[in-house]
């Protein structure tokens, strides 16, 4: 029998597998919410600042959030989110829309995902590791007791 195959049917197994877990296993304290909330936020990266404003986000898990990303500067800065699988470059002088559900509670780093240089504002050194923010995201239940 070819490898190839048996690779293949390996894979294809695992994939299988996969999808009956998060459809029929999955206990449902782990499934994602969906409130049916949306939340439209923006986001800028001031130009020649190094900081995203607003510095803090809330939502609660389950929302939807439609990111605005503006970028003032003159060169790319990006946004991530690591713990929502978000990862988007915003080029110069542009505006962007970043769309994800919260599906986990706690509080999430975002941060410029793409190097952007330094400068100096009001007399403080700012780099493209101070482009640093948090989204808090609360329990739907807590809200609802």
């Amino acid at each position: 029998m070819n490898k190839y195959f048996i690779i293949g049917g390996i894979i294809a197994l695992i994939l299988i597998g996969g999808i009956a877990y998060r459809t029929y296993l999955l206990p449902e304290e782990l499934q994602p919410e969906v409130t049916g909330e949306v939340r439209e936020i923006t986001v800028v990266a001031k130009k020649n600042q190094w900081i995203f404003e607003p510095e803090e986000i809330e939502a609660i898990r389950g929302d939807k959030i439609i990111l605005t990303l503006i970028n003032e500067d003159d060169y790319d800065h990006g946004l991530a989110i690591d713990a929502f699988g978000i990862a988007q470059r915003m080029p110069a002088n542009e505006t962007i829309i970043v769309e994800f559900v919260v599906t986990q509670e706690g509080e999430f780093p975002f941060f410029c995902s793409v190097p952007c240089g330094q400068g100096v504002v009001d007399g403080v050194e700012r780099t493209h590791f101070d482009m640093i923010g948090r989204i808090h995201v609360r329990s739907l239940i807590s809200e609802t007791e």
